[in-house]
């Protein structure tokens, strides 16, 4: 097969530290200490896949360094760019520029690594021509053609090698960054992309879930939180963003950014719209840290979609045990698995251990979900 690889550098680093994308704010995300995170998730994903076929890709750190690494055998050509080693040297036109070198040279297929933002961008130059398939690594990923973790990536490519999956229509969506750190939701449809399907592998895209009932029930799950947080006073409570947890904040009358994530102790804000190191540092004065956060709807992640600053090293240390996942009964009933793309090792086993993971859908009643990590 003739494969076009790409890699947006700088996806995903805005997560940790609290940015909720990257897109125009890479200078700052660097300030605040962020690290590279996409190379490292698209290799997790290229030594997982098989190898024989004839790849196209960016110059350097945009594909060549690891394809080269992965794929020493297989006939590689740079056919864009040729000494990308900094970060900081490419933007979203470098992608545009790549994947047109790809269409022109008739590939079949189309892998990139990013988020949301690097998914628009290859859908407005393929379109339908050929299909799409994204190892996932930014901070917003919402559209369809995403697997549920770079191995499921990489497990999809194969199976399509081996005549096992078919080739779909998917959403790409996107949501405006500067209005997502301001505390709007704004998401949009770009388009129905091709891409590779299997159910397993393949994330589906993000539903909604609201009426009259649905915000009574936010109601009661929000009020079993704060009873938690009156047993347990000298922890702190990371909240994660979205509607569901923002409302504990409402019924404690207390200020919540509800695209970000915020730390609560004893009912009180401790400091809002974190980053990883803020909860690190909060927990070195707590008794313990219980984390509080929602599920993506119809997709199950808890975890490494949207909350990235709730990173592996800040579950490690408030324990499995001790996170809240929220959603209505309504939600639960369209969503039949749990997912976490935490991109760490140690945590993804102790995940798979467990098996199931309780979720809050009232008021002191949960529901046990399959974990599927």
């Amino acid at each position: 097969m003739k494969v076009g690889f790409v890699i947006n550098p700088i996806a995903g680093m805005g997560g940790r530290v609290g940015l909720k994308g990257t897109d125009g704010v890479y200078e700052k995300a660097v300030e605040l200490g962020a690290e590279p995170v996409a190379q490292n998730r698209a290799e997790k994903a290229l030594k997982e896949m098989e190898s024989g076929h004839e790849w196209f890709t960016a110059g350097g750190i945009m594909g060549e360094n690891s394809i080269k690494k992965y794929f020493p055998g297989d006939p590689i050509h740079v056919v864009y760019g040729s000494g990308y080693e900094d970060i900081g040297d490419t933007d979203p036109d470098d992608t545009h520029k790549a994947v047109r070198e790809f269409l022109d040279c008739d590939v079949e297929l189309i892998i990139f690594c990013g988020g949301d933002g690097t998914a628009r961008d290859v859908y407005n130059e393929v379109g339908t021509k050929v299909p799409i398939l994204g190892i996932p690594a930014g901070v917003k990923m919402h559209s369809g053609c995403f697997g549920i973790n770079p191995e499921s990536s990489a497990r999809l490519f194969n199976d399509l090698v081996d005549g096992e999956a078919d080739i779909g229509t998917v959403e790409i969506m996107d949501l405006d960054e500067d209005r997502y750190r301001e505390g709007e939701w704004e998401i949009k449809l770009h388009g129905e992309a091709r891409s590779i399907y299997e159910p397993h592998y393949i994330q589906l895209g993000k539903q909604s879930f609201r009426s009259v009932k649905e915000d009574h029930v936010k109601h009661d799950i929000a009020s079993h939180i704060i009873e938690e947080m009156e047993n347990f006073p000298d922890h702190i409570f990371v909240l994660g963003p979205g509607s569901t947890t923002a409302e504990i904040q409402k019924l404690l009358e207390i200020d919540h950014t509800i695209l970000g994530v915020d730390i609560i102790k004893n009912k009180e804000v401790i400091q809002l719209d974190v980053a990883e190191k803020d909860i690190l540092k909060s927990a070195e004065d707590s008794a313990g840290i219980k984390i509080v956060v929602s599920m993506i709807g119809n997709q199950g992640f808890f975890l490494g979609r949207g909350n990235q600053q709730i990173s592996p090293d800040v579950v490690k240390k408030a324990g499995l045990n001790n996170i809240y996942i929220l959603a209505t009964p309504t939600k639960l009933n369209k969503t039949p698995y749990l997912r976490a793309d935490t991109g760490d090792e140690e945590l993804n086993k102790m995940l798979r251990k467990k098996k199931y993971m309780k979720v809050v859908r009232s008021y002191r009643e949960y529901q046990l979900v399959e974990l599927q990590v």
